[in-house]
């Protein structure tokens, strides 16, 4: 198998085939970001006889899978001729797949037309998951997202148009500290206005290499507490009214909670006020500060 660096995939795509497409990030300038320190270069898709030959070894070994993930920082990126080879040739090793999926950007979206997506989605593509991180403006412009609000909106809703499900990853205390109750009200406002299946919370850890690590250092964004961060996780959830799955999954989160919104709302916003009463923030930070890697 042709895997380059360390491998990520969201939590729920477990299951999934996991087959290389694309290696590195495309925008590579998030403040908050390492995870592809270990690749020599800042992006590259991989050659499609690669990934033929990886889909040919893997289904050897798991021919059942329901269905395949391409890794990479944004394999959607890829252009509308590149994104249907990858769908045939999985349709082809893994015939009993129902779907593909892939991290993308909201900006790989953008440069398709309504007639890409749709044609993209009869080809297999759904449960995409989208880095939206937040829906605050400010938050989004100081971390250099490369994109605001008005695109998140913008792109999801081609995204609904055409039938084809997202999900998002939101990144809890980008907003800083002071800041996070507003931001966390600014994200359900936006969110509000999209239609996303599953909604991923990771905390947010500062490693020494990033960018953002030395905006704290220079004194220009300062990190929120523990206790904050939980707080704005009560937050976001209080506000959010659209129906969705939300949870909190992956190391770098201090509390589990899960539940789908808004049915489970009150039992996860009383999960949280009981985590905030028992809260510890020397020993929260301690585990944050000995977080190797996310």
């Amino acid at each position: 198998m042709h895997y380059t660096g360390t491998i990520y995939r969201p939590p729920y795509e477990a299951c999934s085939a996991l087959i290389q497409a694309t290696a590195g990030c495309t925008h590579h300038k998030c403040k908050f970001c390492t995870l592809y320190e270990d690749i020599p270069f800042k992006f590259r898709m991989s050659p499609l006889s690669e990934v033929e030959e990886d889909m040919k070894e893997l289904s050897a070994y798991y021919p059942n899978a329901k269905r395949v993930f391409f890794t990479g920082a944004n394999p959607f990126v890829l252009d509308f001729d590149k994104l249907k080879n990858l769908a045939e040739l999985a349709k082809k090793y893994f015939p009993n797949a129902a779907s593909v999926g892939c991290f993308a950007r909201i900006t790989d979206i953008a440069p398709k037309s309504a007639e890409q997506l749709k044609k993209l989605r009869q080809l297999g593509y759904n449960g995409i998951t989208i880095g939206a991180e937040a829906g605050d403006d400010s938050a989004l412009s100081f971390m250099h997202k490369g994109f605001g609000t008005k695109e998140i909106l913008a792109e999801c809703k081609k995204l609904d148009e055409i039938g084809m499900d997202y999900n998002f990853f939101y990144l809890t205390g980008l907003f800083g500290a002071g800041r996070s109750r507003q931001g966390a009200e600014n994200t359900a406002a936006i969110f509000n206005q999209t239609h996303p299946k599953i909604i991923v919370s990771s905390m947010l850890t500062v490693f020494q290499s990033s960018e953002l690590y030395q905006e704290i250092q220079s004194g220009n964004w300062a990190e929120e507490t523990e206790i904050e961060k939980l707080h704005e996780l009560k937050t976001l959830i209080e506000h959010l009214t659209i129906p969705t799955y939300f949870a909190t999954m992956g190391a770098s989160n201090c509390i589990f909670i899960d539940g789908n919104l808004p049915t489970d709302k009150n039992n996860m916003i009383t999960q949280l006020e009981n985590a905030i009463k028992a809260a510890d923030e020397k020993e929260l930070r301690n585990y944050r500060e000995n977080l190797r890697h996310l």
